[in-house]
């Protein structure tokens, strides 16, 4: 095998309540990771030596990004130098909240475990991930799932949004690390394990038991993105919240005329896609 090229995903969280703060120094967290069709495209090749290069100018210029530290954490484990031209089509917004660092990362280490025949166990490759995320083991096979402890604890559940899906991200790169640096951990007065299939088929009564615990702080330092999903809420939406940390906003619309009609509104100035049911 001399080329791979492979699809990493994005994912939107059904509920983020952060639960508690650890003794390690991080959160305990409660989530539903929820898989779109909003990909980021790997390509590996051989080479003589190795290189990392992408069509994003703010990721190609650094050398420490998390697809360079996933093939570093390989060399490390398997003693091999592993030399291979990573190129990196980034489509998912950087710092939005859809995971795409992190999916890019598994990504990474499951197909170069593939393409050089490295054989690591699927049990060391989720040990490797978490060292690169919280919710990099969720990309390992990213179904929808509750996840809890700090985002590596996943139990999968059967569920689906039947209605189409907007996702508007407004540009701003929120950092996680301040994000958990300043939320004050509080219990849910709803447990997302008990999120049901017919609760996404009414969407309209989400917001009544649906929250993001980082919407309160991200609104407060950066009100556009409290304006965005206000718009949002006044387009018509279903439902309206903010992925992970922010800053992206998705959105549940009754009919994909008019998920488009509001996507159309935000697309000259906003990052958007539309995923339909």
């Amino acid at each position: 095998m001399e080329e791979l090229k492979v699809k990493a995903p994005a994912k939107i969280n059904l509920g983020l309540h952060v639960v508690s703060k650890r003794d390690d120094g991080y959160h305990n967290i409660e989530t539903i990771f929820y898989p779109i069709k909003l990909y980021d495209i790997l390509t590996f090749k051989k080479t003589s030596s190795f290189r990392f290069s992408s069509d994003s100018k703010e990721l190609s210029k650094s050398s420490d990004n998390l697809i360079i530290k996933a093939k570093d954490l390989l060399e490390e484990e398997t003693k091999l130098k592993l030399k291979v031209h990573i190129h990196l089509e980034k489509n998912i917004p950087i710092g939005g909240g859809l995971g795409g660092g992190s999916s890019d990362a598994t990504i990474t280490l499951i197909s170069l475990n593939k393409f050089f025949s490295l054989k690591t166990s699927k049990e060391r490759l989720k040990e490797l991930a978490f060292h690169l995320g919280s919710d990099a083991p969720f990309f390992l096979n990213p179904k929808t799932s509750y996840a809890s402890s700090r985002g590596e604890k996943l139990e999968r559940k059967k569920l689906i949004i039947n209605y189409p899906l907007l996702i508007i991200n407004p540009g701003i790169h929120i950092s996680t690390k301040w994000a958990y640096s300043i939320i004050t951990p509080k219990t849910p007065t709803f447990n997302l394990k008990d999120l049901e299939q017919k609760n996404l088929n009414a969407p309209h009564n989400l917001s009544d038991i649906l929250r993001n615990d980082f919407e309160e702080i991200v609104f407060k330092k950066y009100p556009a993105i409290k304006k965005l999903k206000e718009e949002l809420n006044n387009s018509s939406a279903l439902f309206v919240l903010m992925s992970g940390s922010g800053s992206t906003m998705f959105a549940v619309f009754e009919n994909k005329t008019l998920a488009e009609k509001v996507m159309n509104k935000f697309k000259s100035k906003y990052f958007s896609f539309l995923q339909n049911s």
